[in-house]
């Protein structure tokens, strides 16, 4: 097994001290000092990245052995040096881009990504919201492994990945120079994916490079002020209800619905789907009206 650094503990003192610096530059302009940073939020955000530690080490294990087994069934070999790590990177943030605008397009994959979008707020901290439930993505990867790409190498460049958008989680940094803007994601791009207004909703699914919502017809500039959050936003700050309260939801609206494919639709559909008023699911029969009531 090459023997490849893990990028993403490495860089944990990196992300404390930056989210400090982030902090204390709104402190030193109180008229943003508001829109900046919230202690709970911002507690709450770390406590995710934390938990997300320890969760993902057990997501881990069985996905682990599923790449591994493939990899082993595969003739296909990737070599594990420079120049075909770079090429791994850019397959990893292609298959990124379509995991990603995947978990916002299906309903059980968004319960999992929706802990990420729950902060009203944007800033560095933000970045830490992780879900607990990171075992959804796996799949969206296995065709790298399928042509010879090393578990240990796609850690790798999946870990690169994600410390990369670290910096991304600001509004501190305006817009940059065309050509970084044209090819990389920045903070205004990514602004714009964490914002709840209606022409934002689902834009800028890309990781490191933006190039791929611009092929793919998924991309959006940052035209107006952004409002973060979700679209009906969550009023709690208890990690676990952040971690799993779209999974209850989803398990409310299948009990509630009418028939089978209904109960499919709410899992499987996207996050804001209803049914119509003529599907036969909502159309119930209306209850009977309730007798008179009878003189005393």
């Amino acid at each position: 097994m090459p023997d490849l650094p893990d990028v993403v503990l490495w860089s944990i003192p990196a992300f404390l001290v930056l989210t400090l610096a982030e902090v204390i530059s709104y402190r030193l302009h109180p008229d943003e000092e508001a829109a900046g940073y919230e202690t709970k939020d911002a507690v709450t955000s770390m406590t995710m990245g934390l938990g997300s530690i320890f969760t993902d080490l057990l997501w881990k294990i069985p996905v682990v052995a599923v790449y591994a087994a493939v990899y082993e069934l595969t003739p296909l070999r990737v070599p594990v040096v420079w120049w075909a790590l770079l090429l791994t990177l850019l397959a990893q943030d292609f298959c990124y881009y379509w995991s990603h605008r995947g978990h916002h397009v299906v309903r059980l994959l968004w319960a999992s990504h929706v802990v990420h979008h729950s902060s009203r707020k944007f800033n560095l901290s933000t970045a830490l919201r992780q879900p607990w439930t990171s075992a959804t993505s796996w799949p969206f990867y296995l065709p790298m492994i399928l042509c010879g790409v090393h578990p240990a190498a796609l850690a790798f460049c999946s870990s690169v990945n994600l410390v990369y958008q670290f910096w991304i989680h600001t509004e501190r940094i305006g817009r940059l120079p065309r050509p970084v803007e044209y090819v990389l994601n920045t903070p205004s791009h990514h602004r714009v994916h964490h914002a709840s207004q209606g022409n934002y909703l689902d834009r800028n699914f890309g990781g490191i490079l933006i190039v791929w919502d611009r092929l793919f017809g998924s991309f959006e500039p940052e035209r107006e002020p952004c409002a973060y959050g979700l679209t009906k936003n969550i009023t709690t700050f208890n990690p676990l209800r952040v971690a799993t309260h779209e999974y209850a939801a989803i398990a409310r609206d299948v009990r509630a619905a009418g028939d089978w494919r209904e109960r499919a639709a709410r899992v499987f559909r996207g996050p804001g789907w209803q049914p119509s008023a003529a599907s036969p699911a909502t159309a119930r029969p209306a209850p009977a009206p309730e007798p008179d009531p009878q003189p005393r």
